[in-house]
């Protein structure tokens, strides 16, 4: 049973300082708390990465994934190569700019092996906090690195 989920953000920041945040993985567990490793393992003549290795531990549930990335002007896309605990994975960030902001949608649908062991309303909580994560999670790293600018 695949899982969508879109929703919405306003960064105080431009589309390129946002897409920096999102390419520099080797930080994402700082501001990620379901993340407990990540790594790069190839990048693309962008210098952005196009393939890393990730830990994942959800609801008491650690997941091993490789994941692909799609690098556009003002997207980022991901599609799940491998992981142990779900059978697909497809996410995307489009960033709008709007004057000094800009508006960040993403999206994500996934089908995890999860329903198996945990009840759905456990489920959807736990992809909400993700959700929850990649967007004002990333809202306040995106800030914070601009403050350490």
């Amino acid at each position: 049973m695949a899982i969508r989920e879109s929703r919405e953000v306003v960064i105080e920041a431009s589309p390129e300082e946002i897409l920096d945040v999102i390419a520099d993985l080797e930080s994402l567990t700082e501001w990620s708390s379901v993340h407990q490793s990540s790594q790069v393992v190839e990048t693309g003549d962008n210098g952005r990465p196009t393939v890393a290795r990730m830990k994942v531990k959800i609801a008491g549930i650690t997941d091993e994934q490789v994941v692909a990335y799609t690098w556009g002007d003002n997207t980022v896309s991901w599609t799940l190569v491998s992981a142990s605990q779900q059978r697909s994975q497809d996410a995307t960030y489009t960033l709008t700019p709007e004057g000094d902001t800009t508006r960040v949608k993403f999206d994500i649908t996934i089908d995890p092996l999860a329903p198996l062991t945990l009840p759905g309303f456990v489920l959807k909580r736990v992809i909400k906090g993700s959700v929850d994560t990649a967007t004002e999670g990333l809202r306040k790293r995106v800030l914070s690195v601009k403050k350490g600018r």
